[in-house]
This record gives C-alpha cells, sequence and structure tokens, in this order.
C-alpha cells in the first residue's frame, strides 16, 4: 500500500505512522511543516519511502505529479485553539484538506482525515456524530470552524459515503512534546509535579462545576491511533466519528492520576483561567461512540489511571513511539 500522511512529524500523525510500521507499512510519503520545533525527532526510527514539506504539495497535487496514492492520510492541520487570523485557519486548515480530498476522488484513493471535537462548541447541541445533528454544531474559535467548515463539504456532497473523518476528543501521549501551549496538562506540568509536589489547575465559572471539575473525554493516543488504522484495514467503511472513549474524566481525575502514578501525595492548586478563554470555554465534553462502534469497532480503551501511568514511563525521558 502507498500511502500518503500529512502532518506525519506531529504529535498524532507520527504515532500513526509508528502504528503503519509495526503493521509492516513503510511506503509512505510524510508530509509536515518541521519548521524550528523539535517534531523533526518524532521521525527518528520511523520508516517512510521520503518527505515533504508542506507547502510544495499544492501544487504538485495541482499539476498532478504527485503520483499515485492508494491511501491518504491527513492529520496536518494548524490546532491552536487561540489564533485570531480567520484567513490563514480557512487556508491551512479548510482548503488545503479540500485540495487533498478532491485529489483523492480523482484518483480513486482512500482518504481519512482529522477533524476534532471543537465542532461542538460548549456542546449546547451535545456530542453525537450523527449526520444530521452536524450543521446545527456552533463552535467557539476558528480552528472549531475550520474543521467543521470542512465536515459541512463532506456531507453537502455525500462524501462521507467516501472519506472517513475522525472528532478527536482530548489526545495525550507520547510524542506531543513539540507541541509547547498545545501541549496536554500531562505532559505540560510532568517537570512541575516532580519538582515542585503540586500542579495547577483553572479554577471553575460556572455553577455546575467545582474547581478543576471542568470535564473532558481524554483519550490515549495509542487508543486513537487504533482506531484511524481500523479504517486503514476496512477500506469499504467511512463517515465521520467520534474519536473518544465515550466517558467524560476531570482535571482532578488528571491530577490524581498523575500523583498517583509518579507516587506524590496530591497537591492541587487552583488558579485564575486568563480572560481569553472564559468565554471559549468548554466545561464538558463527552464522546457518544455507538456509531464507531455500530462500524465494528470493538477494542476496549485504556482506563484513565492505566494510560497516565503508562505515559508518565515516556515522559521520565521523553522518550517516543
Amino acid at each position: 500500500m502507498k500511502i500518503l500522511l500529512t502532518g506525519g512529524a506531529g504529535f498524532i500523525g507520527s504515532c500513526i505512522l509508528w502504528k503503519l510500521n509495526r503493521e509492516g507499512l513503510d511506503d509512505v510519503l510524510v508530509v509536515d511543516e518541521l519548521g524550528k520545533s523539535d517534531k523533526w525527532k518524532n521521525l527518528v526510527n520511523k520508516k517512510f519511502s521520503d518527505y515533504m514539506e508542506k507547502d510544495d504539495l499544492p501544487a504538485l497535487l495541482e499539476q498532478n505529479k504527485i503520483g499515485k496514492f492508494d491511501l491518504v492520510i491527513h492529520m496536518g492541520a494548524c490546532s491552536s485553539t487561540t489564533g485570531q487570523d480567520a484567513t490563514y485557519y480557512a487556508k491551512n486548515n479548510y482548503e488545503y484538506t479540500r485540495k487533498l480530498a478532491e485529489y483523492c476522488l480523482a484518483n480513486k484513493a482512500k482518504f481519512l482525515y482529522a477533524s476534532s471535537a471543537a465542532t461542538y462548541g460548549d456542546g449546547e447541541t451535545g456530542f453525537s456524530d450523527d449526520d444530521k445533528i452536524t450543521p446545527s454544531l456552533k463552535p467557539l474559535n476558528m480552528y472549531g470552524y475550520s474543521k467543521h467548515m470542512f465536515d459541512l463539504w463532506v456531507l453537502k456532497n455525500g462524501y462521507d459515503k467516501k472519506f472517513t473523518g475522525f472528532k478527536f476528543f482530548n489526545v495525550y501521549g507520547p510524542n506531543e512534546y513539540h507541541k509547547q501551549d498545545m501541549m496536554s496538562l500531562i505532559c505540560k506540568r510532568f517537570e512541575n509535579v516532580v519538582k515542585d509536589k503540586k500542579i495547577g489547575l483553572f479554577k471553575s465559572y460556572h455553577p455546575d462545576y467545582k474547581d478543576g471539575g471542568q470535564q473532558r473525554d481524554f483519550i490515549y493516543v495509542k487508543d486513537a491511533i487504533e482506531i484511524v488504522y481500523y479504517f486503514v484495514e476496512n477500506k469499504n467503511k467511512a463517515g465521520i466519528f467520534n474519536v473518544g472513549t465515550g466517558n467524560a474524566s476531570s482535571w482532578n481525575d488528571i491530577a490524581e492520576a498523575l500523583f498517583s502514578a509518579l507516587n506524590i501525595p496530591l497537591n492541587i492548586e487552583y488558579i485564575d483561567m486568563p480572560d481569553i478563554l472564559k468565554d471559549k470555554y468548554q466545561y464538558f465534553t463527552q464522546a457518544e461512540t455507538s456509531k464507531l462502534r455500530k462500524s465494528g469497532y470493538e477494542k476496549e480503551f485504556t482506563p484513565l489511571k492505566d494510560a497516565v501511568k503508562d505515559y508518565t514511563t515516556y515522559l521520565k525521558d521523553k522518550s517516543y513511539l
């Protein structure tokens, strides 16, 4: 199988590459933007046929000079939830994705792409990946809206019968070390917890949630890539699916799991939330997984405490998948 993998040096993308290699697949063109970050380290010890910078790809697609691929896995995107340049998000996350999709249609290639749970906004309409509900979603930031734009394009044209989209919830795990502010709390605060024996969590500004009680559907990256690979293997299956566990946990739960894994007494300090986040903050996310299960996916998800404990074995020396 000949594969094009965008975002292949990024967090989830590099873990997908690791999974592909484990399954004996290495005829992979990795596309990414390495820049000045350390994400190049995610490619060390991985097997792939070639590498290309992301800005070089669109012209080759338009000129039909990229060759034929059996599968395109598009994980590349600007994933910052606080960026203000809406034009950049539209071009980078929507238009770029559409060009890849059109290439796949023209070349009869399978297309898998990353959507996001950010499309659900504050969750007022729930977290169902039922296609009938999707048009009513109201993302809270331009990142979420850029992903929503493409989901809507897919549904409008009936391509959900051909393409597979993944609404990733809060993914954490090895290979996210380069993500700076977008790292998971576990990765971002690991060294501080080891050194200072305490962790800071945001105060709540919602009467229904106590400080640190805001909830997310956290999914370990090893579980997330198993879902992606399921659709690599099952070429006849398509649609837009939630990638989450179906069980929400609080930030307090995350802190407890981390301190427990490190065998350190729990010590939480509640801190003020930045003003830029207050009106865009999700207090609760929880994936509905019935559509995924109906597709035939049967693997169970790693319990939070077990996943965090496993992750700390990587964090101690920043080792990679």
